[in-house]
């Protein structure tokens, strides 16, 4: 199946490490590739010390603020292109493509890039994407589509990402 979760809320990723966790307790192993993202952040540090989970960032040291710069492109196109392998090969059970709306809202890759990397799917291989603003041919092919939808968040307050709850 393809899953995508989405929306401006918060919980997204976290939605997406939950399930990754479900999946290794049942024997599968795990490939989450976080595109966009290349910061060092606390849930890194916790799934490295899970067997059965491989992550990997194909971003940089920062969300991307404005327009994407070349290496921020190099960077997603890189990962998508090693992710279509990861999903070609059948290895991992479960593959979550983290940011990757994102990714394609910012034109570092097109959603009919995206789809043509799912689709090249091995049989029994669950795709999980997450991301706000998901595209529309996206939630289209997905069989499951969930939107985290904000309807009260401190940041508007003021408050940082924490340490442990947002980082």
């Amino acid at each position: 199946m393809i899953q995508v979760y989405t929306g401006n809320g918060k919980g997204k990723t976290t939605a997406a490490i939950g399930l990754a966790i479900r999946a290794v307790g049942a024997g599968f192993k795990v490939f989450i590739g976080q595109f966009v993202k290349g910061m060092e952040y606390s849930e890194l540090k916790a799934l490295k010390e899970i067997p059965g989970i491989e992550i990997k960032q194909y971003g940089r040291n920062c969300f991307i603020k404005n327009e994407p710069e070349e290496a921020d492109i190099e960077a997603a196109r890189a990962g998508l292109e090693e992710i279509r392998e990861i999903l070609k090969s059948g290895e991992y059970r479960v593959v979550i493509m983290d940011e990757a709306n994102i990714a394609t809202y910012y034109n570092l890759f097109s959603e009919d890039e995206l789809l043509d990397v799912i689709n090249s799917r091995a049989d029994d291989v669950e795709v999980i994407v997450t991301g706000r603003k998901a595209g529309n041919k996206l939630l289209e092919k997905a069989d499951l589509v969930t939107e985290m939808r904000e309807i009260k968040h401190y940041y508007n307050q003021g408050v940082q990402a924490r340490v442990g709850i947002e980082k």
